[in-house]
Order: structure tokens, then C-alpha cells, then sequence
């Protein structure tokens, strides 16, 4: 008998991440897996591969038929790779939950640093952020779009296609593939909220809302959260090339983020410490854009 049914976009990443959620939540609440159905949903984002997100309509193209259905109770809670969400969410829509983060960093692909890169190395990546830092080492790069599955861009690379690229160490560990160098934080600052997994409630389901709460992890949870509002307060989109990443020590939390010129030609980074009821993103946000150059300030619509 089915209790419950999760949306999930239907790539092969997507759906390990659904998986590992109906595992936690049958867990959870004593049920066999086969109580909860998961529920692929074919996305915008998953149909056009050979343009850039933000040409198209940005991160909703990953969100916005999963909305549809949580909207007409087609599924009664969505899973989404929290670093493709967007940041403003429509008020009828809940975070509910998030599993535990997995590794943030990146993985490059195609040489063990980005120093041993050759000479005009071809980078393939549809990522701002990702090519404004790899510029920012290596100003010689060229960086040429790559979207698609973890499978379409190892093989761009195994094919010559490119002669790197950069991929989520937490994608890559779900599906286990051990392939890829990490690049530490302290060299690339991952997109805010990667390696989260979210999932979404309509926010007057109070049943499913508690059933997924039941599986929130509480660190996560307030990391991430913390990074979308230094987003919020940024008033960054797609076109953003923001960094930033959240740790939680007790009840104090640290958030540390950079913003970038889209060439990687100038770049800004900062820190702010506090407690969890503070809004450290606003303060960051402030403490950033002061300190940028106009051609940074541009890309972000609070500056």
C-alpha cells in the first residue's frame, strides 16, 4: 500500500537522491520502501541541454513542474538538489527537511590540480560560478558550455570533447563514481547549498510536513539555510557567480562566501560569525558588495 509519493526530476542522480530519502523516511516511520512511491517528473531543465540555464529561465527550469505537481497533489513532497533551487520560493511552498550533507567540494576532471591544466585548456561547464573561479587561477583558460547528466560530461572528457571539467563530489560519491581530483574550498568555494538534499511540502499539508520533518537533519538544514539568505540578500540569480558555504560549530555558525567578475578578473570574499538567530547573510551580503569592484557590483541586484 502506497502512504506516501515523492516527485523527483528523473536523472539518474536525481533519483539515487529520492531513493536515499524514501529509505530515511520508511525508516523513519516503520514502513517497508515500498510504502513510499517515487514519482519521476520530466523537467525543462532535463529537456534543453544545449543552452545555458540562465538563457532559458534559470534554476525554475528544475523546479517548476515538480511545483506543478506538488501544487495539484500529483505527489505530497518534492526532492531537489537544494543548490538548484531557486532562492525565493513560492509562499505555498516549505522546506520541510534535508538529509545530510554530503561532500561540498568539486571534483576537476582531467588533471590532478587546476595548475597542471595545459596551456589554453579547454574547461567544459555551464556553471558561472565554476568558470569565474577557474579564470580567476587560470586567467589562459578557455571555457566552453557543457551541460547534461554526470555521464554526458565524463564522457565530454574521455572523448576530447574538453579538456576538463568540474563536477559535484557529492553527485559523483551518490552514484559511485571515484573518478576526479578534489579541489580543496580554500581554492574553489562551492555553490551555496551544494551537496544538500531538500524536499518539499505544500506548506498546508501539515501531515506530510511532519512526516518529513521526521527525517530533517537540523546542521544541514541551518547551513543551507543560511547560505540561500546571503543569496536572498544579494539578490543573486543564475547569472551570479556566488560562492558560499556554511558551518556550524554548537550554536555558533561561521558563513564564508566570494563573489566573483564573470572573466574571474576581480573577486571579493569575506566571513561572518554568529549565532543562529542572527542574519549573517544580510551582513555578509553588505560587507561583500561594499567591498567589490563595479564590475562585481553589477552582477548583483543588492548592489
Amino acid at each position: 500500500m502506497v502512504r506516501f509519493r515523492l516527485g523527483t526530476r528523473g536523472s539518474p542522480l536525481a533519483l539515487t537522491q529520492a531513493h536515499m530519502v524514501r529509505a530515511a523516511l520508511a525508516n523513519a516511520q516503520g514502513w517497508s520502501e515500498d510504502a513510499v512511491q517515487i514519482v519521476p517528473i520530466k523537467t525543462t531543465g532535463d529537456r534543453v541541454q544545449d543552452r545555458a540555464l540562465a538563457e532559458i529561465g534559470g534554476k525554475a527550469l528544475w523546479t517548476k513542474e515538480l511545483d506543478r505537481a506538488l501544487y495539484d497533489r500529483e505527489i505530497d513532497a518534492s526532492v531537489h538538489s537544494m543548490k538548484d533551487v531557486e532562492t525565493i520560493r513560492p509562499d505555498w511552498l516549505h522546506i520541510a527537511a534535508m538529509l545530510p550533507r554530503a561532500d561540498v567540494r568539486d571534483r576537476l576532471i582531467g588533471a590532478e590540480t587546476i595548475a597542471e591544466l595545459r596551456p589554453g585548456a579547454v574547461i567544459g561547464t555551464s556553471s558561472p560560478r565554476r568558470r569565474a573561479q577557474m579564470l580567476s587561477h587560470r586567467p589562459d583558460l578557455t571555457i566552453t558550455l557543457l551541460r547534461g547528466n554526470v555521464d554526458t560530461r565524463l564522457a565530454a572528457v574521455a572523448n576530447g570533447d574538453v579538456d576538463a571539467t568540474l563536477l559535484a563530489a557529492a553527485g559523483l560519491d551518490r552514484l559511485g563514481r571515484e573518478v576526479g581530483q578534489p579541489v580543496p574550498t580554500d581554492q574553489m568555494l562551492p555553490a551555496p547549498a551544494q551537496g544538500a538534499v531538500g524536499i518539499e511540502t505544500r506548506a498546508d499539508d501539515a501531515a506530510a510536513t511532519m512526516l518529513i520533518a521526521s527525517i530533517d537533519h537540523a546542521e544541514t538544514h541551518a547551513c543551507v539555510m543560511a547560505e540561500r539568505a546571503l543569496l536572498a540578500a544579494l539578490q543573486a540569480d543564475c547569472h551570479s557567480p556566488v560562492a558560499a558555504l556554511a558551518s556550524l560549530a554548537g550554536e555558533m555558525l561561521t558563513l564564508r562566501a566570494e563573489l566573483l567578475a564573470e572573466d574571474g578578473s576581480s573577486r571579493v570574499s569575506g566571513w561572518v560569525e554568529g549565532g543562529l538567530d542572527e542574519e549573517l547573510g544580510a551582513r555578509l551580503a553588505v560587507d561583500l558588495l561594499e567591498r567589490a569592484a563595479p564590475e562585481v557590483r553589477r552582477l548583483f541586484a543588492g548592489g
